[in-house]
């Protein structure tokens, strides 16, 4: 197996890393401390083009696939995690519109509609630098949806009717990373009717200065200060028909077929955890300003560092395989193998900055070294929807229960996998 990047992408992984040591590392602490969001970093990803990373080159964009995003948004989180996280929820918009949806079954009605709709939206990120929020967080929908999105779902308290050239949308939605800062903000809603639930699933966008949006609540988290995550309202907010991001059903199929999409946020902690190793060398052996050299480097330390890099090539293996297998078509063990990453990931980001701690001594918490602030943004990846720790621990059992009965001829109806 070649996990060897192919020379495009190294040109991207180089790019990214260049930014992210240049530009996003030196502002970072400042944007942490302040809880401001990174607008400059915005500014430099798309002077260098990465907005339209994930944009095919048909349409102008980079061509980027799922597995290209992974490697540039590693390094970007490398400089600033809350950016790279970010960054994160724009390309899923890219992804989905592109790659995503030309894997998922439409009819040709839909498929044209849509070809003509993500022709308009991938030109403005290309021509105008415009960039995507993705507020899916909001409280549960009691009814269908309810129980067809058991684990990780319930994206549709928001609700949207159909009026005379579009939608008008009301709901609310907690968590809303770049809230007062993305020009667009790609929205689950579903629509009032009869009709079966999956049909009335919507995804739309609506830009940041929409008659009826608002956004509220004091932003002061422990930890990925910067994304700037604060609650947003919709109410009566008319969405046209031609801001479509996905058909009609198009976005709840994905939820349910796509293996790896949820996942892609953790290719920021996967960059974070290695920076932190970085750091720690660093620290000990003189190259950060204001820690002095150790001369003496005992088991306590020596040991810790092995163990930090054996636990973050685990998971950089793992999670590289997962990603590499986004262009087959999923079946168990390609969803199980996903999900295991994906909480292998998200634990050993937090073990790797508390180890780093450890290792540097009591000044590494002082806010001057960067070592801390990895520990606050690392609580976040457990945290976070929809795929949260226990979200993706669950679905891995129930899963591989499923796959298990099936096997022994003991599955019924009844026994349906929760996704």
């Amino acid at each position: 197996m070649d996990m060897r990047p192919t020379p495009r992408q190294q040109e991207l992984i180089e790019l990214a890393r260049t930014l992210a040591r240049e530009r996003f590392e030196p502002r970072s602490a400042e944007y942490d401390r302040e809880a401001r969001f990174p607008f400059e970093d915005y500014d430099d990803l798309r002077d260098a083009g990465l907005l339209a990373l994930c944009i095919p080159e048909q349409y102008g964009g980079l061509g980027g696939n799922l597995e290209t995003y992974v490697l540039v948004a590693e390094q970007i989180a490398m400089g600033n995690a809350s950016t790279a996280l970010t960054y994160n929820m724009h390309c899923l918009t890219m992804l989905m519109m592109g790659e995503m949806a030309d894997a998922h079954e439409m009819t040709e009605e839909k498929r044209s509609r849509h070809e003509e709709l993500r022709t308009r939206h991938f030109r403005e990120v290309v021509e105008k630098g415009v960039f995507y929020g993705q507020p899916h967080s909001e409280p549960v929908e009691q009814g269908q949806t309810d129980t067809a999105f058991q684990v990780g779902g319930r994206r549709f308290g928001t609700r949207a009717e159909k009026v005379d050239g579009g939608y008008r949308v009301n709901g609310r939605k907690f968590f809303v990373s770049l809230s007062d800062a993305a020009d667009y903000f790609a929205t689950p809603a579903i629509l009032i009717g009869d009709a079966p639930w999956l049909e009335r699933t919507l995804y739309l966008r609506v830009p940041r200065e929409a008659e009826g949006l608002t956004f509220s609540g004091e932003w002061d988290p422990i930890g990925m200060r910067a994304t700037v995550s604060r609650d947003m309202v919709l109410e009566d907010v008319f969405v046209p028909d031609d801001d479509e991001v996905l058909p009609p059903s198009v976005f709840g199929g994905l939820y349910l077929s796509a293996a790896h999409g949820p996942m892609l946020f953790s290719a920021t902690f996967l960059g974070m955890m290695q920076r932190a190793y970085e750091f720690t060398l660093d620290y000990l052996t003189g190259g950060v300003e204001g820690a002095s050299m150790k001369e003496d480097i005992g088991p306590v330390i020596s040991n810790g560092l092995a163990d930090m890099l054996f636990k973050i090539e685990a998971a950089k293996s793992l999670y590289y395989r997962a990603a590499s297998e986004a262009k087959l078509e999923p079946n168990h063990e390609i969803r199980q193998r996903a999900r295991a990453a994906h909480v292998l990931v998200q634990r050993t980001c937090v073990e790797v900055a508390q180890e780093a701690i450890r290792i540097c001594g009591g000044r590494a918490l002082l806010k001057r070294f960067p070592l801390e602030r990895f520990l606050r943004d690392a609580q976040a990846s457990s945290v976070m929807r929809p795929w949260t720790r226990e979200i993706a621990t669950e679905a891995t059992w129930e899963s591989a229960l499923r796959q298990a009965r099936k096997r022994n001829g003991t599955y019924t109806e009844d026994r349906e996998e929760k996704l």
